[in-house]
C-alpha cells in the first residue's frame, strides 16, 4: 500500500517551469503553504492537493480553466478546480458549467440529472483546472485566501503564459479575471465572462460560450480541440 506523503510535490516538469518564475525554491513555498494550511483540518487530501498539475503535464496544457478554492464541501474537492468525484451531487457551480456546455456544444442538457461531475478527462486532454488557493478548511470557504498559495498558482499561470503556441485563459467572475494581467503572447486567447455561480450565471455565464470559444481558437492555430 502506497504511504501518503507527508506535503504535495510538485511533478518535476512543474517544479522546472516555475523556478524562472520564483525567486524562492519552489518545494520550500509548497511545503510552507501547505503548512500553514494545515494548522487545522484541510480539503482535499494531501495526495490530492497538486492533482491538477500531475494530470496535466506544463507542456502538454492547451486551455487554463481559473477557479478561486476547492470546494469546501464533504467528500467534494478533488484537486481539480470545480470538479468533483464520480458519485458526488453536482455542486451549483458545476451543474452551471456543464449546463453551458451541453449547450455550447449541443449536448443533451437533459441529461445532466445524471451526469458525473469528475472532469478528469477535461485534464486528461490538456485543461488545467487550477485553483488559486489550494487548499481550504471545511465547512469555511475561501479560509486559506492569503496563506501563500497566490503566489504559487501566479508563478503556474505565468509559466503557461511564457510558453509559446497557442493556450486559451478561461476566466470566471472578477477574481479570476484579474490573472490576465499575465497573459501577454499574442497567440494566447483569454475568455472572460461572469462566474458560474447562481449568483452570477444569469448575469453573463450562460451563453458566453467559453467551451467553443476555447475550441475556435485552438484549431485556428492549428493545435487540437478539447472534447467537452
Amino acid at each position: 500500500m502506497p504511504s501518503v506523503p507527508a506535503f504535495p510535490v510538485l511533478p518535476a516538469d512543474w517544479e522546472a517551469a516555475l523556478a524562472a518564475q520564483m525567486h524562492d525554491p519552489v518545494g520550500s513555498v509548497v511545503r510552507r503553504c501547505f503548512e500553514r494550511a494545515t494548522a487545522g483540518p484541510v480539503l482535499p487530501p494531501v495526495a490530492s492537493v497538486l492533482r491538477a498539475c500531475e494530470l496535466t503535464p506544463v507542456d502538454r496544457v492547451r486551455v487554463v480553466v481559473l477557479g478561486q478554492d476547492p470546494y469546501h464541501g464533504p467528500g467534494q474537492a478533488n484537486g481539480l478546480a470545480f470538479s468533483v468525484h464520480g458519485g458526488i451531487r453536482l455542486p451549483p457551480s458545476l451543474r452551471n458549467i456543464l449546463t453551458e456546455a451541453a449547450a455550447d456544444m449541443r449536448g443533451p442538457v437533459a441529461e445532466l440529472r445524471a451526469a458525473s461531475g469528475d472532469l478528469t478527462v477535461w485534464a486528461q486532454q490538456g485543461v488545467l483546472l487550477l485553483n488559486t488557493v489550494l487548499t481550504v478548511a471545511p465547512g469555511l470557504p475561501a479560509s486559506h485566501a492569503g496563506l501563500g498559495w497566490e503566489e504559487l498558482t501566479e508563478a503556474m499561470v505565468r509559466a503557461v503564459a511564457a510558453a509559446p503556441g497557442p493556450r486559451v485563459f478561461v476566466l470566471w467572475g472578477r477574481h479570476a479575471a484579474a490573472y490576465a494581467s499575465f497573459v501577454h503572447r499574442p497567440e494566447h486567447r483569454v475568455l472572460t465572462s461572469a462566474h458560474p455561480s447562481p449568483l452570477s450565471a444569469y448575469r453573463g455565464f450562460f451563453g458566453s460560450r467559453p467551451f467553443s470559444g476555447a475550441n475556435a481558437w485552438l484549431t485556428a492555430h492549428g493545435a487540437d480541440p478539447i472534447a467537452w
